[in-house]
């Protein structure tokens, strides 16, 4: 079975216009969001398992986008959350480019396999110019969730 993006992304999980200075302010702001999401979760505890993934070197893997993750032994299935800035974020990624495209990725200590293979999904998404320039481009949440769904179909 094919595990695809939208399965662990809700309507609610789209930030559509992240309106953030620094990437401590953005990883904040997913947080809070996975807090609201999620309510079992603590706001706090989100931050600093992403910040702990941050020290060990940045997930802004370049072209704009930013694909921090981590593990959370409270959270019972896996949960993505996306936040978009129009305006870009310094995030510290290997092109040194601001980040305007954040997919947040967070799983149960226990699931290792799907957790990789969503990510590497993610990634894939995320590697196209048009799907990048499409979600940039949509004019509100939800057609930021369509884009992934049709196009999360086709890789």
């Amino acid at each position: 079975m094919t595990v695809k993006i939208l399965d662990f992304l809700c309507n609610r999980c789209i930030i559509f216009n992240l309106n953030t200075k620094s990437k401590e302010e953005a990883l904040a702001s997913l947080a809070k969001r996975v807090a609201e999401v999620e309510p079992a979760l603590d706001q706090d505890t989100v931050l600093s398992v992403l910040k702990e993934r941050e020290q060990l070197g940045s997930t802004g893997i370049g072209s704009g986008v930013a694909i921090p993750h981590g593990k959370l032994h409270e959270l019972g299935h896996m949960l993505i959350v996306v936040g978009r800035s129009p305006d870009g974020i310094p995030f510290d990624a290997m092109d040194n480019l601001p980040v305007h495209i954040m997919f947040l990725l967070l799983a149960p200590d226990d699931s290792a396999t799907p957790y990789l293979k969503i990510l590497a999904r993610v990634s894939r998404l995320l590697k196209s110019q048009e799907v990048l320039q499409r979600i940039m481009e949509a004019p509100d949440a939800r057609s930021i969730q369509k884009v992934i769904e049709e196009m999360d179909g086709k890789i």
